[in-house]
């Protein structure tokens, strides 16, 4: 019981703080009227839910530490791919938000607030792995969460080369029109996504050596559902057949949406 109530007050003191940063993103981004900046703070909510559970935690200071350590690589990385790619354009608000602020009109703002609190919600359920593994007061680290090290350095890397193939074909003014098949692009459209979700399962199992592990199965789940159902995959697929329909549907006939190791002949 005193792990669950620690768990809880945890969860509280992240969502308050979580949500305070959204509102405030929204209040700049109402100004700007460019909603794309909430993506670079969802990352950056991910290194403040950090900082507070590896200080109010109770667990081990070792899993605390290498937890804690690689998880801020992951975000803060992450948040500064996305802040050098909106940072330069915040005058321009990226395509899928545009359509959205065009669907939703006169509620655009209201519904903009919402959406931002509810990111930061899921930021708090997404960091279930991290309250569970930190409330784990053994001092000895299990097989699995070795395991979940190397899944992680393999995910992060990964991510990371994928973003860099994607940004470095960009900034090419001869591919401007065309689609990136390069690297690891040739045999996934997402990479990318692939990797993120593959960081949370690294993050779940780890978590399983700890009480109540089987619970952090719920972040992968919902990375995976929101990465190919919801803001993820059909977004993005969507923007780029707007903005190069023929290149991009011969891209679909060729490649996998998600699985990198999937190559359709």
């Amino acid at each position: 019981m005193p792990q669950i109530n620690n768990l809880l007050f945890l969860s509280l003191i992240c969502l308050i703080a979580c949500c305070t940063i959204m509102f405030l993103v929204w209040l700049w981004a109402k100004k700007i009227k460019n909603a794309g900046i909430v993506d670079v703070f969802w990352a950056l909510n991910f290194p403040v839910i950090t900082i507070i559970t590896f200080f109010l935690s109770d667990g081990s200071e070792t899993r605390k530490f290498l937890i804690c350590t690689i998880f801020l690589f992951a975000e803060i990385r992450l948040a500064i791919h996305l802040w050098q790619r909106v940072i330069g354009h915040l005058s321009e608000e990226e395509g899928r938000y545009q359509q959205l602020r065009k669907e939703w009109g006169e509620k655009a703002d209201r519904n903009f607030f919402f959406f931002f609190q509810f990111q930061a919600i899921s930021n708090v359920i997404l960091a279930l792995p991290f309250f569970i593994i930190t409330a784990n007061t053994s001092n000895q680290l299990h097989v699995l969460e070795y395991i979940g090290v190397v899944i992680w350095v393999i995910a992060f890397f990964g991510e990371m080369i994928a973003d860099q193939q994607l940004a470095n074909f960009k900034r090419d003014l001869n591919n401007k029109g065309k689609v990136c098949e390069r690297g690891l692009w040739y045999y996934s459209r997402h990479p990318n996504y692939f990797f993120e979700w593959l960081t949370w399962m690294a993050y779940f199992i780890f978590a399983l050596a700890s009480p109540w592990g089987i619970l952090a199965i719920i972040s992968p789940a919902i990375i995976l559902y929101l990465l190919l159902k919801v803001t993820g995959v059909p977004n993005n697929e969507e923007q780029n057949l707007r903005s190069k329909p023929v290149a991009y549907q011969k891209y679909q006939q060729t490649t996998n949406a998600f699985f990198p190791w999937v190559k359709k002949s």
